[in-house]
């Protein structure tokens, strides 16, 4: 769609959804991917766009949005390597299958989370705790 990514780290993911909205209304941008880290506390959208209207919609989500962002960045004309790793994010996002790894479901934990064992229950990913060992 265009030659800039814009990142907005945000807490929460009703004000994520207030962000994207506020963007997307206030320039031409669309949603490139998203992440979600600690649980879904800490939320980071990509739009993409062309430069302008990245910098219009960033500007726009992080003084609109109903919780102030922990990060914000615009950047024009990324290099190969950034463009691998947001459509990398997006093939999980989108559902579709990783290179080289089995596909992930949207909402599913990345693969450094790891969960707190329990008393004789399965993980969420159905993988025995160590403690049923």
């Amino acid at each position: 769609m265009g030659n800039a990514y814009g990142f907005i780290e945000i807490t929460g993911v009703v004000a994520a959804m207030d962000a994207l909205d506020i963007m997307c209304k206030a320039a031409d941008v669309k949603l490139s991917t998203w992440e979600r880290k600690l649980g879904g506390r800490l939320v980071t959208l990509v739009v993409e766009g062309e430069v302008a209207a990245v910098k219009q919609a960033i500007e726009a989500g992080s003084t609109q949005a109903i919780k102030k962002p922990a990060a914000v960045g615009v950047l024009p004309n990324p290099h190969t390597e950034i463009v691998r790793m947001v459509e990398l994010s997006a093939s999980r996002f989108k559902g579709r299958p990783e290179p080289s790894s089995d596909s992930k479901m949207l909402g599913e934990d990345p693969p450094d989370f790891v969960p707190k064992e329990t008393d004789g229950r399965k993980t969420p990913g159905g993988k025995p705790n160590k403690k049923n060992k």
